[in-house]
Order: structure tokens, then C-alpha cells, then sequence
């Protein structure tokens, strides 16, 4: 999803009153708030094909949710809504609101937020003691970038390219890239 800048200051719990109310979606950031918008075809294809892999490979095992479920990274913010996000963790189960223990976040990268999903929003994430991999797929040519948390706590960096087989290995997957760009048409493909 893309992010547009509102200034507003708020308690985390005032964000979490406030926010169910409003037509749009918010993110929260150290007591500021974000509205997302909305993403191009492409991003949401790429998304729903993710979240389809991930979702029949894992079947009942955990949950997966696309774009519209709130992930808390710690107990006072931020609150994040990323692309894909899957959890084992049975207390994330218990809720209907908020994923607080993810294993898998994906990020589907567009202009506007590509330095914000590989940096700030990156950071904030790995504040997540259950967070094992992050995904960045790109939306405009066919690839992604996968940070893994070694078992040293590191993150360490695998790029893959169309040709490549994605490897998920919290998840136990392994999966064609070319899957994920299944029926996205780029801009230059696009008369």
C-alpha cells in the first residue's frame, strides 16, 4: 500500500479508538498517523498471488493476511499494515484486530514508498522478536529481495530474480518467482 502524509498526534490507544471509525485506513508512528492508499493493479495482484502460495501451502498451519489486517510491532506502536503477513503464533489467533507475533511480512515496493519499506518500516519490523523473514517484491519488473534472520539474529540479504525458485524458509517453501507475477501486466506490457 502507499502512505500519504497527515499530520496528527495521538496516544497509541487513542489510535486504536480512533481509527475503526474512519473510512480509510491509518498507520501509526511514534503518535503520528499515515493514510493509505491505495496501490496499482499490479501491486494488488502480486499481493493476492503471494498470499495465494503461502495460503494453500500452509493450510490451517497458521494464518495469512493481505493488506487490511494491522500488524502491532511492539506494545506501544507502530502499527503497520503490510502487503502479507503471516503468524504461527496462537495469540494472534485469539484476536480479530492486530497480528503481534508475525513470522513472514511482505512488502510489495512502489516509487513512493520503496525507501521507507527498505529502511524506516524495515527497522520498526525487526523490532518483532517472532519476525524470521521479510520480502520486498518488486512491482515493476519481476524480483524481490528476502531478509532472513539468521540464527544470530542477523538479517541477511538473498536477492532473487525471475528465473529464481523464492525460498521461505520459516514456512517450509519453496515457489517459482515467475508464481507471483502470475497475470500482473507492467506498465510497459499495458498498449
Amino acid at each position: 500500500m502507499i502512505a500519504s502524509f497527515q499530520r496528527q498526534y495521538m496516544s497509541p490507544e487513542a489510535y486504536l479508538a480512533w481509527e475503526p471509525l474512519q473510512e480509510d485506513r491509518y498507520e501509526y508512528i511514534d503518535g503520528e498517523v499515515f493514510a493509505m492508499t491505495g496501490g496499482t493493479k499490479p501491486h494488488n495482484r502480486i499481493a493476492f498471488n503471494l498470499a495465494s502460495v503461502l495460503d494453500g501451502h500452509l493450510t490451517g498451519r497458521c494464518e495469512v493476511y493481505i493488506s487490511d489486517v494491522k500488524v502491532q510491532v511492539t506494545a506501544r506502536g507502530p502499527y503497520h499494515y503490510p502487503d502479507v503477513v503471516v503468524s504461527f503464533d496462537p495469540r494472534d489467533q485469539n484476536t480479530n484486530q492486530l497480528i503481534c507475533h508475525p513470522c513472514l511480512i511482505a512488502e510489495v515496493l512502489s516509487p513512493s514508498t520503496e525507501a521507507m519499506d527498505r529502511g524506516e518500516k524495515f527497522r520498526r519490523y525487526r523490532q518483532a522478536e517472532s519476525l524470521r523473514e521479510y520480502l520486498l517484491v518488486q512491482a515493476d519488473q519481476k524480483g524481490l529481495d528476502c531478509f532472513r534472520k539468521s540464527e544470530m539474529g542477523l538479517w541477511v540479504l538473498q536477492g532473487y530474480e525471475a528465473e529464481d525458485e523464492l525460498v521461505i524458509e520459516t514456512l517450509g517453501l519453496t515457489v517459482p518467482v515467475e508464481a507471483l507475477y502470475r497475470q500482473v501486466r507492467f506498465e510497459a506490457d499495458v498498449p
